[in-house]
């Protein structure tokens, strides 16, 4: 009986952790400095926690451009605008609002966008399909 009860309460304090690194992560305030940052590759990447991806465009590709990141589900502004050359956005996955953010930016003739991770090592390749999916980046 006295095991069964320890047992119970490690599982109850389990949960209780599991539960409280969730509500973390959804609700933790995102610090502008750190992620509305000049993309500093110059090429296409790919990583285990995200990628980027540069292809030719104007100002007029690169509004398109938001205009679509925009229309993304759970997607919203971070900072930025488009007059100022650099968005960057925060994109929630949809059952427990993992945040991934997506930086995209006008230079020289070019559009670059950067997609990645906030919390772990690995995103299973989603910041990479969000880019492929988005018509502007092709």
């Amino acid at each position: 009986m006295f095991k069964g009860i320890w047992l119970m309460y490690l599982v109850f304090l389990g949960a209780l952790f599991v539960g409280l690194g969730v509500v973390y992560v959804r609700w933790a305030p995102s610090a502008v400095g750190d992620w509305h940052q000049p993309i500093a590759a110059t090429a296409d990447v790919s990583r285990p926690s995200g990628a980027v991806r540069i292809v030719s465009g104007d100002a007029q590709d690169f509004a398109a451009l938001d205009v679509e990141i925009r229309a993304l589900p759970r997607t919203e502004v971070l900072a930025g605008t488009v007059d100022e050359g650099r968005v960057t956005y925060v994109t929630r996955s949809a059952v427990l609002g993992f945040p991934d953010y997506t930086t995209i930016e006008q230079r020289d003739g070019q559009i670059a966008a950067y997609a990645r991770l906030r919390f772990g090592h690995y995103d299973f390749g989603v910041n990479a399909q969000r880019l492929a999916g988005l018509s502007g980046l092709q």
